[in-house]
């Protein structure tokens, strides 16, 4: 008498969630963490979110280093655009470039900064912003698609630069602005999710490049034994 086969329930099967599942949940992360508190101050109007702190700052003279605090959207656009080279060159690729695009004109400044205020203020971010448009653009090209190991290596190390540099310059701006409001402040949770989403990013990025190099480490091993 055959013994039966055991199967398993589908309650019993642990979902996984993919790698394109992970990073994506990291961009949307790295995009809500900028509209979240990043400044708890001791009232709501002084409760400023990733959007509005670059802009404040500046009256506290932290100079140039407050380009930073706009590097979140120009950060996702750029991981947006690079992510579409590995997608088929479609209709779907092409609005997530042009959604690459308009993110990272949140970090657009203002029509009255640039016409009053020093190339300094602005001019960096202008730049970065027209990256954004030129990788978006590029990727689409044959010889941007020759391979994805290169993608997820650049996607990997503008996640860390997002994590790191926004961060470290809020840190370092901490006793500048608890100085100004004469009490102390805080760390708010947009700090944290942006943080957080580029480091799942980088993550992921590099969880596939390590599945790329023991793919192709297979047919090598085949052949030898051949």
């Amino acid at each position: 008498m055959a013994t039966p086969t055991p199967t398993t329930s589908p309650s019993a099967v642990r979902w996984r969630p993919a790698r394109r599942d992970l990073l994506a949940l990291g961009l949307t992360a790295v995009l809500i963490g900028y509209f979240l508190v990043w400044l708890p101050g001791p009232g709501a109007g002084l409760s400023l979110i990733g959007l509005e702190l670059g802009e404040w700052i500046k009256f506290l003279g932290f100079g140039p280093r407050r380009d930073w605090f706009y590097a979140p959207p120009i950060v996702l656009g750029l991981l947006l655009a690079l992510w579409t080279a590995t997608w088929p060159n479609g209709r779907r690729a092409w609005l997530a470039r042009g959604l690459a695009v308009a993110v990272a004109l949140l970090a657009f400044p203002a029509v009255a900064a640039i016409t009053t205020e020093p190339r300094s203020e602005w001019l960096l971010r202008l730049a970065l912003i027209a990256l954004v448009g030129v990788v978006a653009v590029g990727v689409a090209l044959p010889v941007a698609r020759r391979g994805t190991r290169w993608v997820w290596a650049a996607m990997a190390i503008v996640a860390l630069v997002g994590a790191i540099g926004p961060t470290w310059h809020y840190l370092a701006a901490r006793s500048l602005v608890a100085a100004a409001l004469r009490q102390p402040v805080g760390i708010g949770p947009g700090i944290w999710l942006n943080a957080l989403g580029c480091l799942l990013v980088v993550g992921v990025c590099l969880a596939e490049l390590v599945a790329g190099r023991n793919k192709n480490r297979q047919p090598s091993a085949r052949k030898a034994a051949g």
